[in-house]
């Protein structure tokens, strides 16, 4: 289900909307929580929402700088497998691809001022080539990734050109075997 933004929303009907936790990796948008998603520095011509449309062509860019953040909140726990990260407009402006990206785990309200404090989770160092829509998503530490409320994305650098862009964005991973508190109504 497509929540206003665009960002996939799961819920709606408790936990029929869950995938049965199986072991199977499933796209974690299904997951998302909508409210607790943001983005710093982003261009508002293409907003972080459009990375999860399928179309590169409408994907999110920064507005100032080469910088980004992007932060995604679940609505459980998960555990995150890969990512994928797909280049914009089919890499149509190669400069713009990000090369550096810090990966934290369960860190709410990042801002640049903190990134040079905080230890990343996982760095990731980009190529062209992880950038292709056909090409394997980046495997994570998945020690690291066990108990993910949310997840934020710093993409430090690029290729050279003044702003940074991103055609696609996928998380994979599971849910953990949780209660997800959001699905009991107060009684009384």
């Amino acid at each position: 289900m497509m929540m206003p933004g665009g960002i996939p929303q799961g819920g709606g009907g408790g936990n029929a909307a869950a995938p049965p936790d199986n072991g199977k990796m499933v796209d974690l948008s299904v997951k998302f929580d909508k409210s607790e998603c943001y983005a710093r520095n982003e261009s508002s011509q293409y907003p972080m929402e459009n990375l999860f449309i399928g179309d590169t062509r409408l994907g999110c860019k920064s507005d100032a700088d080469e910088q980004l953040i992007l932060h995604i909140a679940f609505q459980e726990f998960v555990k995150v497998y890969s990512i994928k990260l797909t280049e914009f407009n089919r890499g149509a402006e190669p400069a713009d691809n990000p090369t550096t990206v810090q990966v934290y785990v369960n860190r709410c309200n990042l801002g640049f001022e903190d990134v040079d404090d905080v230890e990343p989770t996982q760095t990731l160092e980009l190529t062209a080539a992880d950038l292709k829509e056909d090409a394997d998503p980046i495997l994570l530490k998945f020690v690291k990734f066990q108990r993910v409320r949310s997840i934020t994305l710093f993409i430090e650098d690029n290729a050279g050109g003044d702003v940074s862009a991103l055609g696609g964005l996928k998380l994979m991973g599971r849910p953990v075997a949780t209660t997800n508190m959001k699905d009991f109504k107060k009684q009384g």
